[in-house]
């Protein structure tokens, strides 16, 4: 062995030599897979052959990021050939081994070399000597101190391994040099040992299997760290070619159920609003990268996601989490894969694999697509549609069961209309933050008159037995005006785990005798962003106001039991409101009642406002009962609203409100 001094020395003499010296070639990956064979034939090829035997150290195996096809001086052949006899830098990161192989293999194949078979061979050793017990490989060996030890999926290192024992196996004429019965036996179990190491690595995120991290630790099979900026997490990147490969093995119980989850974890993740543009210098090299915002874009995925949230993230190197690109340091961010498309192949391939294996294509959206009865919008085309109101044209009317439409993630700019013949339409989203419904109508653009504030909306829905969930639906107008997110005049309706967001007039609830229901909702808008004539019960959802003005502008029928009732909701604002009302009368019997509410400090002591209607201090009910917060002074509300006893509060339960026959039993 040489000192360790002195090896170093002298990766520093080659690195100064491969820097400076003359490129034949821009790289050589591409060098090795040049379809030429005849050229493999060729004397040029033969001299860079010569470079790729000295580089083998005797273990079988390469260093890597060297360009083999840079002619060598007379000293530094002479210090590589001292370095064959060490494992110095041995590894198979960055293509390092597995490429030399095959370059090799198509040597042979042109030209009888036995140096050239037995450097092959020497490889595939040193790639069955390298593997863990359990299955998985190092990122160098013999082993390095650090995270090198670690199982690595970085750069499809452990993959190209795989693909490797796969093609001696399964593809006997992939590689010219043949192996023996029990090189091709030992090949086999190697390759067996690596996928049962895939299976056992594949990451459970509250139970449910998701995809992999670039590296797992040795031992515990975890997710693990390599270097700072390279943390724990889910790689969008690396997980495409892990389940490529699982894709393309025979099928057993295990390998199925792990693509499965891998598709809908790629499915779930996928970022369809952003897009990469980069800033070149006059040599090509890029010097800033910018994500865009863009409708519509072509599937993404971030490079590491959280292990429990899979939301992105970015590190510099501090190794401190960062929530956008924009956050890191310039020499980070323009040097570094943060994001990749690799996913794509996974999603285009997955329905033909899913045919062969006996699976439900539609199994990652977690329903049973029927004919009539479940429609798919997905703007990537793998959907039934890629826009929603496709698929409410395309709903039957007046059927007899709930007709689902499944959003998945995306923006989509779009009014949405669901006419009053489409009944019992649920509109499903994959997920609250993302599926995201969109558009920017507002009075003065619309434009049609007095009333022009009704045709704002960004989703109408006049069929009766709507429901929605797990989706925002937003109108982006600004600050202009009337400009109505969510207009709903059908009865029945339910609205759940939802964000409707707006400034003024971001929900409208109205119709005759209409009956509709919000849980677990935040709504947030400015002047009388929640308006309307329907009786509408609000529970547990968080009201946030924008703006100093009114939260309710209620307009509920004469006669009518009851109109807008919020329970266990959480009344808030942001930093700049200072001063708001909870309700004027749109119309004089307006009717609003809180109950067991959290105020926020910003609603205004007095509480309500009569609109400049004295009229309506008589004919409006607006009531609160056991509510709390710095909001809540009961003892300062203005004289002609109510503070409910517990017997009357006892009758605003949900199966009251939401009934039709409750008399009025506080007018008597």
């Amino acid at each position: 062995m040489i000192p360790s001094k002195k090896i170093t020395i002298l990766f520093l003499v080659l690195g100064s030599f491969v820097a400076n010296a003359q490129n034949t070639y821009k790289n050589w990956s591409d060098i090795v897979r040049k379809s030429d064979a005849a050229w493999f034939a060729s004397a040029e090829a033969k001299k860079i052959a010569e470079n790729v035997l000295l580089y083998q150290r005797d273990i079988g195996g390469w260093p890597k990021n060297i360009q083999m096809q840079q002619e060598l001086t007379p000293q530094q052949i002479k210090d590589l050939t001292v370095l064959k006899k060490t494992a110095v830098e041995t590894t198979t990161d960055n293509s390092a081994t597995s490429q030399e192989m095959l370059f090799m293999s198509k040597m042979y194949a042109q030209v009888k070399d036995e140096r050239y078979k037995e450097s092959f061979l020497k490889g595939l050793q040193y790639l069955f000597d390298a593997q863990y017990d359990n299955g998985g490989w190092p990122q160098f060996y013999p082993l390095k101190k650090g995270y090198y030890t670690h199982i690595t999926y970085n750069d499809d290192s452990m993959v190209n391994i795989l693909l490797i024992m796969k093609r001696i196996v399964e593809e006997p004429d992939f590689y010219s040099i043949k192996p023996s019965a029990a090189i091709i036996e030992k090949a086999k179990k190697a390759f067996d040992k690596g996928i049962d190491c895939i299976l056992k690595t594949q990451y459970k995120q509250n139970e449910v299997l998701t995809a992999w991290c670039a590296q797992h630790d040795e031992v515990t099979l975890l997710p693990a760290k390599a270097r700072a900026y390279e943390l724990p997490s889910l790689s969008g990147k690396e997980s495409a070619k892990i389940t490529l490969l699982l894709m393309s093995t025979k099928s057993t119980p295990e390998i199925v159920t792990a693509v499965k989850a891998a598709y809908a974890w790629f499915d779930k993740t996928k970022i369809t609003n952003l897009e990469e543009k980069r800033t070149l210098n006059d040599a090509g090299k890029i010097i800033d990268k910018k994500m865009i915002v863009t409708q519509n874009a072509a599937p993404i995925w971030a490079r590491f996601m959280d292990l429990e949230t899979n939301e992105p993230f970015f590190s510099d190197r501090d190794g401190i989490k960062k929530k956008s690109l924009d956050e890191i340091g310039d020499e980070r961010k323009n040097g570094y894969a943060w994001y990749t498309d690799e996913p794509k192949e996974v999603l285009k391939k997955y329905a033909a694999w899913a045919v062969k294996n006996g699976v439900k294509v539609s199994e990652a959206d977690k329903s049973v697509k029927k004919k009539d009865n479940y429609f798919t919008v997905a703007q990537d085309g793998s959907g039934d549609f890629t826009k929603i109101q496709d698929a409410i044209n395309a709903c039957p009317a007046f059927p007899y069961e709930k007709i689902t439409v499944f959003v998945k993630n995306g923006i989509y700019t779009e009014k949405v209309k669901i006419p009053e013949w489409n009944t019992k339409v649920a509109l499903l989203g994959e997920s609250r933050e993302n599926t995201i419904i969109s558009f920017d109508d507002n009075f003065s653009k619309i434009n049609l008159g007095r009333n022009s504030t009704f045709y704002t909306y960004t989703v109408l829905v006049e069929g009766d037995d709507f429901s929605a969930s797990n989706l925002t639906i937003r109108n982006t107008s600004g600050h202009n005006g009337q400009a109505i997110a969510l207009s709903i005049v059908a009865n029945r309706a339910k609205v759940y785990n939802c964000n409707i967001l707006g400034n003024q007039d971001t929900l409208y609830v109205s119709g005759k005798e209409v009956k509709q229901y919000f849980k677990d909702c935040f709504i947030e808008g400015t002047t009388d962003f929640i308006f309307g004539s329907a009786t509408a019960l609000f529970e547990n959802c968080s009201i946030n106001s924008i703006k100093d003005s009114y939260i309710t502008a209620a307009s509920t029928p004469e006669g009518t039991a009851f109109g807008f009732v919020f329970k266990n909701c959480k009344i808030i604002s942001n930093a700049e409101t200072k001063e708001v009302y909870l309700g004027r009368p749109w119309r004089i019997y307006a009717k609003t009642v809180f109950i067991d509410c959290d105020m926020a400090k910003h609603i205004k002591p007095e509480g309500w406002e009569n609109w400049s209607k004295p009229e309506a201090e008589k004919t409006a009910f607006y009531a609160e009962y056991n509510c709390k917060g710095e909001g809540f002074q009961p003892n300062k509300r203005v004289s002609w609203s109510h503070q409910l006893t517990k017997k009357q509060a006892s009758v605003y339960t949900i199966e009251n409100i939401l009934k039709d026959d409750i008399p009025n039993w506080y007018s008597k």
